[in-house]
């Protein structure tokens, strides 16, 4: 009784988990085709960029990756540059791992750990007591694949598309991106001076008599490595709640 007892309950978290997870899916499919485009441009087939993105489900790090793969970077300059944008999937691993159940196998961890993303992150966080494997296994079936689908789908229009339309549907990818950047810069100062100086700092590297001659790739994780340290370094996020308890 008691196993049946648990199959149930892991059956009513598995398809909750889909039900949530469905309406991120529908976002990430109209983010994706975008990326699928950037793919194309790249020179990936439609199967290499479905199977990226079924793979590795991080908009930043992927496009950061075709974008290198565009400017014919080495392989270890696409694997660092891509470790460094997904950088704070590893915090939000550490976070999950503090809410799991003692009893909660290797196995499920691994799992679970395998399509970490803001959306999913934020679904299985929000959720009170243990994470539960099955839940977010149900967001992940359910999400995850559109994410893949939508890089096809956006990969193949790039093969039969005009050219110029082709030019203009990739810049859909920097809107995402803008929206993703303009409300925090909007709340704070710090992150706005540092997205301003980001901008900066690259369009100099680019004519820099020192750093022209390095590669695209190698810039750009230069760039993002110094000025993050930077900035984490002289703008320190405070904990409000230690400065609250004193």
């Amino acid at each position: 009784m008691s196993g049946l007892k648990l199959s149930e309950e892991n059956s009513m978290s598995f398809f909750e988990g889909t039900r949530n997870g469905f309406p991120i899916g529908l976002g990430y499919f109209a983010v994706s085709f975008s990326l699928g485009i950037a793919a194309h441009k790249a020179g990936l087939s439609p199967f290499q960029a479905f199977l990226s993105s079924l793979l590795c489900s991080a908009s930043a790090g992927q496009y950061a990756a075709y974008t290198l793969i565009d400017a014919m970077s080495s392989y270890a300059q696409v694997a660092v540059m891509t470790l460094i944008a997904n950088a704070r999937y590893m915090l939000m691993s550490c976070a999950m791992s503090q809410r799991m159940s003692p009893k909660t196998g290797i196995l499920h961890r691994l799992a679970m750990s395998f399509a970490i993303t803001d959306e999913l992150f934020a679904i299985n966080i929000s959720r009170p007591g243990y994470l539960d494997p099955y839940y977010c296994y149900g967001a992940v079936l359910t999400s995850v694949p559109l994410w893949a689908i939508g890089t096809l789908f956006g990969a193949i229009a790039g093969n039969v598309m005009p050219i110029r339309l082709v030019s203009a549907l990739s810049v859909a990818l920097y809107g995402m991106f803008l929206a993703v950047i303009i409300p925090p810069a909007k709340k704070s100062r710090v992150i706005l001076s540092v997205i301003l100086v980001s901008f900066a700092s690259s369009f100099i590297s680019s004519y820099a008599p020192m750093l022209s001659g390095i590669s695209s790739g190698t810039r750009t994780i230069i760039l993002t490595v110094t000025i993050s340290a930077l900035a984490a370094l002289f703008f320190p996020v405070k904990n409000e709640q230690k400065e609250e308890n004193t």
